[in-house]
């Protein structure tokens, strides 16, 4: 019995004892159901399948269920969910509750993540804290292949108290235990190695609330704890020569007390306000401060990490009059980090100075909001808004710095939207924002190069965006809904890095009602991101353009320039209805592509002539530069589902899904031609060993699934 058959079987099982021990219990109050059946995939299918457990080919079992039951007498409930139980993304949920009393529920629900990749390699070890890579070189997709992957279980407790007229407690905690592997890396040369995981996720909360009259207060606590059962992994060749030691996140725990609150004033006026206050520690002993010829003897042996964070909110909104409603919102947040700072590597050689020191990081933050509608004639409403946040950054003192700094940043937003409601069949709206970001100035590294990049989360920004929306219903059987978006971004400061950004979305949702047992829908969205940035600058090269005799050493400087876009395409088709007697069916055709581009050129600064053309890794030649990526998905869904009994039906699906990319993410493009690119095990020894690990998926991928279920209802 394999590993799927064995855990069908238990499932089945545990099916049928709920069903036996809850089956009788609920053959009164609401209606419930139950789904069983069974579904068959023809082929693999590693990238449609990252999440929904369904992988592999082959058989699955498909068990779904509601089950109900209410005591009118006593206003008790009682409920079992399950979804997906025989597959790996399933979920449980059971409850009980006296209505406006006391109640509680248990959950769980597995949360798979397989990595769609193969990895082909000569690495042992996988999956555990030691990992070995072979002392000598091994050919290029020799080795064994691996599938890498992440499971989370999570399991949530809830329960609810009534103590009194206006006065509840709720309380609730949930476990997530995380295990699996994950691609790594190690060593400065490209090395492949796998995250082993193991951990363990906790979260407490309990709240204390009451409602009466004009007042509305919560307060309680909030508690989250992170484990790893991993601190350290050894990655070394099989000779046990050289070891490499790779950090894993440390152990950390937060506690957070809060209250919120609302009152209202009069019938039309309405104040709110939040207070809260967390400390989150990771005082771990450091895996590495232990190990001889490592660790330095200046070195911490904690880390002693502190995180204190103050939240202070507070909220109006009002109705002065009754054409015109005003709401205001104030907010101060103060993120203080209070881990201590210590020197981290110590070195005289370059490129470090002689000490490097850790980067603590705080800052405060307010923002203020106000926003007001005004409702015009002829069914017109106008509203108008502003938003400041202004932060204070703290900006490191000691030691060198590697990339810009900047202790003060203010960015303001004025929004406007009119919105129509033209009449019964035609609504509509138009919206327009302007934001602004700026500050003081740079503190700089120092570095001719470094000074001059421009970090995206500080660099000047100018946003514009617009939104407009449409729904209309030309006739009682036919609605359609449009969506037009543009957003431009345009960024400043320092000369390097992202220089602007555009996005588009045009979407198209369409529903009509054949007749009163037919139906279509349709929709189709486009959806545009383009970014252009400065990579670099470097001295032109005494080389010759290959599309020019002009040589680049001609040239005092040429600018890199990346030109990045996305555009995505997506179209679908529907149609559900009774096609003779009872039997139901439906179709559903869904497509998909998109396509990444990747264009770069030189900028020759003496003349401004622009190459389509990059520079190689040695700069001293002009060749081509990456091809685009296109991704494309075809799915068809057909469904027919027949009453074989009053309360009973059985249901069968077909799906057919086709999957197509050339991404060369993982291929190295040589003179003899496209190949996988294969990792290099030689940077902790000096030699060039090598591990054969190459990355490779299916460039094709199609898969058809067949499936029925025995849908029986009951109250």
């Amino acid at each position: 019995m394999n590993k799927k058959t064995k855990q069908t079987f238990k499932l089945t099982v545990l099916a049928a004892a709920v069903l036996a021990a809850y089956g009788p219990a609920f053959a009164e109050g609401p209606e419930s159901s139950v789904s069983v059946g069974v579904g068959n995939w023809s082929n693999d299918r590693p990238q449609r399948g990252t999440f929904d457990g369904m992988r592999d080919s082959g058989g699955y079992l498909l068990l779904d269920a509601d089950v109900l039951k209410r005591d009118d007498a006593t206003g008790t409930w009682w409920g079992l969910s399950t979804r997906n139980l025989g597959l790996d993304n399933r979920e449980i949920k059971a409850e009980w509750q006296r209505q406006g009393d006391i109640g509680a529920s248990l959950e769980y629900s597995r949360i798979p993540r397989d990595n769609p990749w193969t990895f082909n390699t000569g690495v042992t070890g996988i999956g555990t804290d030691t990992l070995r890579v072979p002392t000598t070189g091994i050919a290029s997709g020799s080795g064994a292949n691996v599938e890498l992957g992440t499971v989370r279980d999570r399991t949530t407790v809830k329960f609810f108290k009534s103590l009194g007229e206006g006065l509840k407690f709720n309380v609730s905690f949930r476990n997530d235990d995380k295990d699996g592997t994950r691609q790594w890396g190690r060593g400065g040369a490209p090395e492949f190695a796998v995250e082993p995981i193991s951990s363990t996720i906790r979260q407490l909360e309990a709240t204390l609330s009451y409602a009466r009259d004009r007042l509305q207060l919560s307060g309680g606590y909030y508690g989250t704890s992170y484990k790893n059962d991993y601190s350290l992994i050894t990655t070394s060749l099989a000779s046990l020569a050289s070891p490499y030691y790779l950090s894993q996140p440390m152990d950390n725990k937060g506690h957070e007390v809060f209250v919120n609150g609302g009152y209202n004033f009069t019938p039309t006026t309405r104040g709110t306000f939040k207070v809260s206050y967390s400390k989150v520690t990771q005082d771990e002993h450091l895996p590495t401060a232990d190990i001889t010829g490592l660790a330095s003897a200046l070195s911490p042996k904690n880390l002693s990490g502190r995180l204190d964070t103050t939240l202070v909110e507070a909220g109006l909104t009002a109705r002065p009059m009754p054409d015109l409603s005003i709401a205001a919102n104030l907010r101060h947040r103060n993120f203080a980090d209070k881990t201590p700072i210590f020197g981290v590597v110590f070195s005289t050689s370059s490129p470090f100075p002689a000490t490097v020191y850790n980067t603590p990081f705080s800052y405060k933050n307010n923002v203020g909001k106000l926003e007001a509608t005004y409702r015009l004639s002829q069914g017109y409403s106008l509203l108008g808004g502003i938003e400041i946040n202004n932060q204070d950054r703290w900006v490191p003192t000691l030691g060198t710095l590697y990339v810009p700094f900047r202790a003060k940043q203010d960015e303001t937003t004025y929004r406007i939207q009119l919105r129509k409601s033209m009449s019964e069949t035609v609504n509509g709206s138009i919206a327009y924002a302007h934001s602004k970001r700026d500050g003081g100035s740079y503190r700089l590294p120092g570095d001719t190069y470094e000074d001059r990049v421009n970090p995206l989360n500080i660099a000047n920004r100018k946003r514009d965006k617009w939104r407009a929306m449409l729904d209309w219903s030309p006739m009682d059987k036919l609605s359609l809904q449009f969506v037009i978006e543009d957003s431009r971004d345009k960024y400043s400061g320092l000369e390097f890095g992202l220089q602007n950004g555009k996005g588009k979305l045009y979407s198209v949702d369409a529903n009509y009602r054949v007749s009163e047992d037919w139906q279509i829908h349709a929709w189709y969205s486009r959806d545009e991101t383009k970014s252009r940035e400065i990579t670099e600058r470097e001295a032109a090269a005494a080389s010759t353009s290959t599309t020019s005799a002009t040589a680049l050493s001609d040239f005092a400087e040429a600018d890199k320039f990346n030109e990045l876009s996305e555009k995505g395409d997506s179209i679908g088709v529907g149609v559900r209805g009774m096609a003779f007697g009872k039997l139901k069916i439906g179709a559903d055709l869904e497509q998909f592509r998109s396509v990444n581009k990747y264009q770069q050129s030189l900028t020759l600064q003496s003349a401004g002539n622009a190459y389509p053309f990059l520079l190689n890794a040695t700069s001293t030649t002009v060749t081509p530069g990456l091809p685009d990526i296109t991704n494309k998905m075809l799915r068809l869904k057909l469904f027919a589902q027949y009453p074989i009994q009053k309360n009973a039906d059985l249901r069968f699906n077909l799906i057919y899904e086709r999957w197509r990319t050339d991404d060369w993410s993982w291929t190295m493009f040589p003179a003899t031609g496209a190949a996988p690119f294969s990792y290099n095990g030689g940077g902790s020894t000096g030699t060039a060993t090598t591990d054969g690990t190459t990355v490779t998926q299916n460039p094709k991928q199609s898969s058809t699934f067949a499936g029925i279920r025995y849908i029986y209802r009951f109250e």
